[in-house]
Parts: structure tokens; sequence; C-alpha cells
């Protein structure tokens, strides 16, 4: 099954359990898709739905930080459960050390020399590693790598 009709059959199941903060996020998410869809007239396949997850997911922690350093706790508990139901449909995330060695065979195939190198080895990182890591842990793995 692929992961666009998961998500949609997650929403069917929200609905009938009638889990409203569960089916909202689901609904933001699914309406993503769909503008995504329209917008550059094509289907999106799972890497594509993974990496419009991934934003949205970096949008909640964007908002947790501005709402907790407001004190809107109310704000930051709503969109910590956004965060939970959306972080479900990522795939399982590559540890930092899988995410250091897989850099470093990416700085060795594209001989890499430092820090000046650093746009060439992300654009070939994002191809391989999109979705299954972090980014923010791969552009740090990356500036490492580089400094060596």
């Amino acid at each position: 099954m692929h992961l666009k009709d998961q998500i949609t059959e997650d929403m069917k199941t929200a609905m009938r359990a009638k889990d409203a903060p569960r089916l909202l996020t689901i609904r933001g998410l699914l309406a993503a898709l769909k503008q995504k869809e329209v917008d550059e007239r094509v289907t999106l396949d799972d890497a594509a739905v993974v990496a419009i997850i991934d934003k949205l997911i970096k949008q909640r922690r964007d908002s947790i930080a501005q709402f907790s350093a407001g004190g809107r706790a109310d704000l930051v508990d709503k969109e910590t459960a956004e965060l939970k139901v959306l972080e479900g449909y990522l795939p399982q995330r590559l540890s930092a050390e899988e995410v250091a060695a897989e850099v470093a065979k990416i700085v060795a195939e594209v001989n890499a020399k430092g820090p000046g190198d650093m746009g060439k080895v992300m654009g070939a990182v994002k191809t391989r590693l999109a979705g299954k890591a972090d980014m923010s842990i791969v552009s740090a793995a990356v500036k490492q790598a580089l400094t060596k």
C-alpha cells in the first residue's frame, strides 16, 4: 500500500473514531499533498510524500519553539500532538552514526576536498538520504566530514 493510501485510510479511521485532533492533522496533510499534485500536475510517489511530511514536521517544530518562547502552552500542546501524528508516517530514520558513514562514502565518491565542496556533497546526500535522515543531522555530518 502506498503511503498516501495509508494516510487516506487513517483519515477514515479517525473519522469513525471521532478523533478530531488526529483527523484535523491528517486532513491538513492530505490538503498539502493535494496542493502539490495540483500545482505541479503530478502524482506523488512515496518519496515526495515523505518530503512533504518532513516539511510539515519542520513547520511544527518551528511553531513549537515560537509558542514556547511566547508562553503559549496550549498551542505548544496542540502542535506537539500534530507533530506526533506526522512523525508516525515517516520511515525509520538513520542514526547519527549511519548518517556519518553514508556521508563519508559520498564525500569519497564525489572526491570532495574541503568546505568549498559542501554544495556538491549536499546535492548528492539529499538525493540518497531524502526521507531517511533528518537533514539537520546530515548537514552537521557533512560539515564535520569536510573539515577533517
